[in-house]
């Protein structure tokens, strides 16, 4: 099972791409509780280099609610990372599918939210 959904942005540079990312994301209902700027901070801890990388946390007030409602402890798996990442010709976005990280709880309930988040977040990167 693949554990991300991807599209590559052919001919949009990263910050252009994450401005429409967060666009869609908050028009999906998300919120960005989160940002790493992976390249600075590579290049800050460690002295290296690389092309453009920013991770994002995102995170659906509602959806989570319901999620932590049913496994107090699924915030360990919140929020929701959406990367962006400097590709030949663009910037390739990928978000996490809930579906795929939520298989090691054994909750049908939790299953059928992860679904449902999957769906929104997946939407989301589409229409960006």
């Amino acid at each position: 099972m693949a554990y991300t959904h991807d599209r590559k942005m052919a001919g949009t540079g990263i910050d252009d791409a994450e401005a429409r990312v967060r666009a869609a994301l908050t028009e999906a209902g998300f919120g960005v509780l989160t940002e790493i700027d992976v390249k600075a901070t590579m290049k800050k801890k460690i002295e290296k280099d690389m092309d453009g990388y920013k991770i994002l946390g995102a995170c659906n007030p509602n959806m989570a609610w319901e999620a932590m409602s049913l496994e107090p402890r699924i915030g360990a798996m919140l929020p929701c990372n959406v990367i962006l990442r400097s590709v030949e010709g663009g910037t390739e976005v990928s978000a996490i599918d809930p579906v795929a990280s939520m298989q090691a709880v054994e909750n049908a309930e939790l299953h059928e939210v992860a679904g449902q988040v999957r769906d929104m977040l997946f939407g989301a990167v589409e229409s960006a």
